[in-house]
């Protein structure tokens, strides 16, 4: 867990301004993507919104290029037509060229929430036919002249006009037609058709042909535009999302780490407040049920201070393992680390639960492999974790039953601890409910000794903070096999040079390894 500032105390669950202020940005960009591909008109508004401002920028962009070939269009066209109706030509071409430019460089000052998609559309498309018409009406002064040469020209022109506007225009198809349209029908018109056998026919019919391919290519490009703005507004929505969802994992991390603070702070102060009268009443109590002081008038009275120093004793309990696993889970528990052995350890804490083990007529056999080397840990953490085990055993065994204890090595050459009992075991699904905090399973609740639900995950934490790893195994009707399996690291190799004597008694040791190879896998 990261480090808890004091300001983090000071205001609670409260963001800072500058924080709330960071996450009503984000919501609102994320609420304005959602609503820009859900909202327009034909589906998908960004889209439709992106491609407009395209044709905005292209038309801006050739302006320059589109009135350049207006003027070239009309100086080569002064050898068969009058100078002053091409004037007449050239200022309203220019004009229609300047109606598209303007509505082009109106729609960028437009915020995209304000921005029509359907009227701005029909407005380009209506423009986009008016230059097409104004391009037309050369064809027509083109037409009407007898030299060859000029029909000719007539010909080539609207196929170069066709294939530049069907270019700045590609990203609104409708617009591309609109200007062809005029272009070819006026080429049509002022063309006489020929017979068949005329070449003239073919170079017609290959300039309606190009036209067509110019709209095709249009609406191609349009095609493959669509679907990149398309994907980059997806990206654009993924990522808002994205951050979204690491402003909330953020969120959640600190709101953990707040309640951490407040649960480590909570059970601090409980323990002691709890810890001060609790002392009083298992003193007291300790008194009244011993009669240090002469006997009781009345002998319930012993039975009831003996019922008074039990419960303290279970509450005195219940407080050191919270206060125990949320020090393990703070990270907060530091191993006092020393030299110990894991088979003593095992063998002293069966001799303490033996009483408890014989009431219930439990058989306790102990299984611990000779010789083995001390291990590097902290011997109350390893002494804790065994009476858990060896205390969860005894109290699911049913009279009559048998608990094991086996202590070896494992086959990467750390050492091993199984508990294994006859008790009526754990299903399949409800191991998980029982290794996690105040889990208790569906036997926990039929049987008469009430426990925490505290010990395995205290095993688990503790075990984890040595390196090792905590193993629950269950049968139902067959036993439950607790095993914690501790790293080589933790085993003490510091032995004397092997003499030749030695040897024999070495080449077991591969032995044992196996047979505890096969107890844990």
């Amino acid at each position: 867990m990261s480090e808890v500032t004091a300001e983090m105390i000071e205001r609670g669950r409260g963001l800072d301004p500058k924080t709330s202020a960071s996450r009503r940005r984000r919501a609102a960009k994320v609420q304005s993507a959602r609503e820009r591909l859900t909202t327009s008109d034909t589906g998908h508004r960004d889209c439709d919104v992106a491609l407009l401002r395209a044709y905005s920028a292209a038309r801006v962009n050739m302006s320059p290029a589109s009135f350049a070939l207006i003027v070239s269009s009309a100086l080569l066209s002064i050898y068969w037509v009058r100078s002053d109706i091409l004037i007449a030509w050239t200022v309203l071409t220019c004009s229609s060229l300047i109606l598209c430019y303007g509505l082009a460089r109106s729609i960028e000052r437009i915020p995209e929430q304000r921005l029509m998609v359907r009227k701005w559309s029909t407005r380009f498309i209506f423009a986009e036919f008016a230059h097409g018409v104004a391009w037309a009406g050369l064809a027509l002064l083109l037409s009407s002249c007898s030299a060859p040469t000029a029909k000719t020209f007539m010909i080539v022109m609207p196929l170069l006009a066709s294939g530049f506007n069907a270019m700045v225009a590609s990203t609104i198809p409708s617009a591309v037609f609109a200007t062809i349209m005029p272009l070819s029908l006026a080429t049509l018109y002022g063309v006489d058709l020929p017979d068949i056998s005329d070449p003239s026919l073919a170079l017609i019919a290959s300039v309606f042909a190009a036209q067509a391919l110019f709209f095709l290519l249009a609406k191609r490009f349009h095609r493959l535009s669509y679907e990149s703005v398309l994907f980059r507004a997806q990206k654009d929505e993924l990522i808002a999302e994205l951050e979204q969802a690491k402003a909330n994992s953020d969120e959640a991390r600190r709101r953990s780490e707040e309640s951490n603070l407040a649960k480590s702070r909570f059970l601090a102060t409980m323990s002691h407040e709890l810890r001060t009268p609790l002392n009083a009443i298992l003193g007291f109590s300790e008194v009244l049920k011993s009669e240090f002081f002469g006997a009781h008038a009345v002998p319930a009275y012993k039975e009831y201070a003996s019922d008074i120093h039990s419960s303290g004793e279970h509450l005195l309990m219940l407080i050191n393992e919270i206060l125990d696993l949320s020090r393990v889970e703070a990270g907060r528990y530091e191993l006092k680390e020393e030299s110990v052995s894991l088979g003593q350890i095992a063998e002293d804490c069966r001799h303490l639960l033996t009483m408890r083990a014989e009431k219930r007529d439990i058989e306790v056999i102990e299984l611990i492999e000779p010789d083995l080397p001390r291990i590097w840990a902290d011997e109350r953490a390893i002494r804790q974790v065994v009476l858990n085990l060896l205390t969860n055993a005894i109290k699911f065994t049913p009279q009559g039953g048998q608990v094991t204890i086996k202590v070896g090595w494992t086959s990467s050459g750390g050492q091993y601890l199984m508990v294994k009992d006859t008790g009526p075991g754990i299903p399949e699904s409800e191991i998980a409910i029982v290794m996690s905090s105040f889990g208790r399973g569906s036997l926990a609740h039929k049987n008469a000794e009430e426990g925490t639900g505290l010990g395995l995950p205290i095993v688990k934490g503790l075990i984890e903070l040595h390196g090792g790893e905590f193993l629950l195994r269950s049968r139902v009707r067959v036993g439950t096999e607790a095993i914690v399996v501790l790293p080589p690291q933790r085993v003490m190799n510091a032995l004397p040079m092997m003499q030749h004597g030695d040897r024999a008694e070495s080449a077991s040791r591969p032995a044992r390894r196996t047979e505890a190879e096969r107890l844990h896998a």
